[in-house]
């Protein structure tokens, strides 16, 4: 066994034994957004690979049309060795878009934000969510309690300034809610030649920690609350330094979520 596969087993095995601090919540809420294109789906089926230990595709993703794959709001879980369902779960969203009228509404976000999108609401980029479409009587389970935003580490320098303000206007939301925001830096081995030929070498990369700086000054999220990852795409098995990566990446996430459902006193009822 190598020190890799050492690594990656105790940062597994970690999770899967993972606690939250409040018993009578069965799942932390995890909300992913994200520019279209930028991997959201792809670092869902990522985190699942990892505990499945083979490719998965439980998020639908799309690599050839130029638009969202996903169309409906659903939660993903994680499913343990037992095959019951780990304490942590996501939300994926349909992409963000420049344009109005494209791609998810920003109302739509803040209503799932807060535990209100009804799950398989379908997303409409003519319209967002009116209120007879709202869950009612949200258990605490249905909050959310990390913010996922999923930035392609390729185009961050060139994010239209439309779609800035959505994303910041997003940040702006779930900071007054106070909740914990990472950002995810997917696709750094196209970025930078020294990270594709060898995925260890993505914290010691100079130009991927330039990206990083650049995702921290978009959004005003602290250099330690974003991770480079790379997301499974085109690989038929699993790989120990990608998953490391991931789980690195996921066990501040939900650490961050856990004490924020410790911290907070929601007024919605608990499961």
């Amino acid at each position: 066994m190598t020190r890799t596969t050492r690594k990656k087993d105790l940062m597994e095995q970690k999770l899967r034994d993972f606690k939250l601090n409040t018993p009578n919540v069965r799942f932390v809420r995890i909300l992913v957004v994200g520019e279209v294109g930028a991997g959201k789906s792809s670092f869902i089926n990522s985190v699942n690979n990892v505990f499945q230990k083979r490719i998965t595709c439980g998020a639908l993703v799309d690599a050839t049309s130029g638009t969202s794959f996903t169309k409906i709001y659903k939660t993903h879980y994680i499913e343990g060795k037992d095959g019951s369902r780990l304490p942590f779960v996501f939300n994926d969203i349909m992409g963000l878009e420049p344009a109005d009228g494209q791609g998810a509404h920003v109302k739509d976000i803040i209503t799932a934000l807060k535990g209100f999108l009804a799950e398989g609401y379908k997303f409409n980029p003519a319209n967002h969510v009116s209120e007879k479409d709202y869950k009612t009587n949200p258990k605490t389970s249905d909050q959310t309690f990390c913010l996922v935003n999923v930035l392609d580490a390729n185009k961050v320098s060139f994010i239209d300034q439309k779609l800035i303000q959505k994303m910041k206007e997003i940040h702006e939301k779930a900071s007054e809610c106070d909740l914990p925001q990472v950002i995810i830096m997917t696709k750094v081995d196209e970025t930078c030649p020294l990270v594709k030929g060898n995925i260890r070498n993505v914290y010691t990369s100079k130009k991927i920690k330039e990206k990083m700086q650049e995702c921290s000054n978009l959004l005003g999220i602290p250099m330690s609350h974003i991770f480079p990852v790379k997301n499974y795409h085109e690989e038929v098995d699993t790989n120990d330094d990608v998953d490391v990566l991931i789980l690195k990446a996921l066990d501040q996430i939900v650490n961050l979520a856990n004490d924020a459902l410790k911290s907070q006193n929601p007024s919605v009822s608990s499961e």
